[in-house]
């Protein structure tokens, strides 16, 4: 109970302060950008290496799921586009310098190249495909009229119709925009969180070496579906990836299981309903859900040539 409660004020406190720091600082610097030049390079022949630079950011920041959300918040009213903002949200929890150093240490070089490689492909995979169903019109719309009001302003920039904002005009409309936002989604960050909190600690290690330790197709997609809903980040999740190995869980089902626990959780997706559509959000589990299980069913095959 003193280990949910600390986590609940810890985490609610933390989420709630990215957001309004995240969202503000880039409404601020939105204000008088030309944001459209940035989106019509990454939408246009800078696409590929949006989605390395999206998934590559993601790696350096050390966020957990419910963290990367401010982030992604930002980068969708800066109208970046939606595969590379989704690069993002994919990678930012799975990878950070933190996690690579204990990875290293506990599990070794090889381990730890394959799980960072791992995460850099899902970000960058999800991201193609994302663009390519044309996600972004599944968001939620108070979104796309703050994409719209966004292009809007940027064009008018661009043609000298706006005049230049100062300093405090600056303020009023990131304040604005971070006022709306918050007031959308501040009651699911705190009911995520609380959930978040309830489930952390309780991750069944035993139940899951009894269970799918031996192997069986079924097991890596069964241990995906299972993690997706635990609340944990990379570097909580790195003792229990040692824990699971060493009692014998084939590496591909340990490498999804906890990749799915770190990439995604339910207090993650109550807070992402709130900007994405049913249909955005049922792609994005599913698709990690693809994503993780054909990586834990290659590993798996390939485990006796790689330790």
């Amino acid at each position: 109970m003193g280990d949910s409660v600390e986590f609940f004020f810890y985490d609610t406190a933390k989420i709630l302060l990215l957001l309004v720091l995240m969202v503000y600082v880039i409404g601020w610097l939105r204000a008088a950008m030309h944001v459209e030049r940035v989106r019509d390079y990454l939408a246009g022949k800078g696409r590929g290496i949006g989605y390395v630079l999206g998934a590559g950011f993601g790696a350096v920041t050390p966020f957990c799921s419910c963290s990367s959300i401010p982030l992604f918040l930002g980068f969708t009213t800066a109208r970046i586009p939606l595969g590379i903002t989704m690069s993002f949200l994919i990678t930012s929890p799975l990878i950070n310098e933190i996690a690579v150093v204990l990875l290293w240490g506990l599990l070794g070089w090889k381990f730890t190249v394959i799980y960072v490689v791992v995460g850099m492909v899902a970000g960058i995979a999800g991201g193609i495909i994302m663009d390519a169903l044309r996600a972004e019109r599944w968001l939620q719309p108070f979104l796309l009229d703050a994409m719209k009001n966004a292009s809007a302003r940027a064009a008018a920039v661009e043609a000298g119709e706006a005049p230049k904002m100062g300093l405090m005009e600056r303020h009023v409309f990131a304040y604005a925009e971070t006022s709306n936002i918050f007031k959308k989604v501040w009651l699911w960050v705190v009911v995520g969180v609380g959930l978040g909190a309830a489930l952390h600690g309780f991750v069944p290690q035993e139940w899951f070496t009894e269970n799918l330790g031996a192997g069986q197709w079924w097991s890596v997609p069964a241990a995906v579906a299972i993690g997706i809903p635990l609340y944990t980040n990379v570097t909580g999740i790195i003792p229990i990836m040692e824990s699971l190995l060493l009692k014998g869980l084939p590496l591909g089902t340990t490498l999804a299981f906890c990749m799915s626990a770190v990439a995604a959780s339910l207090p993650e997706v109550l807070m992402l309903k709130q900007v994405m559509r049913w249909k955005l959000l049922a792609v994005f589990l599913g698709l990690l859900l693809v994503i993780f299980t054909l990586a834990g069913w290659l590993f798996n095959a390939l485990q006796t040539t790689v330790f």
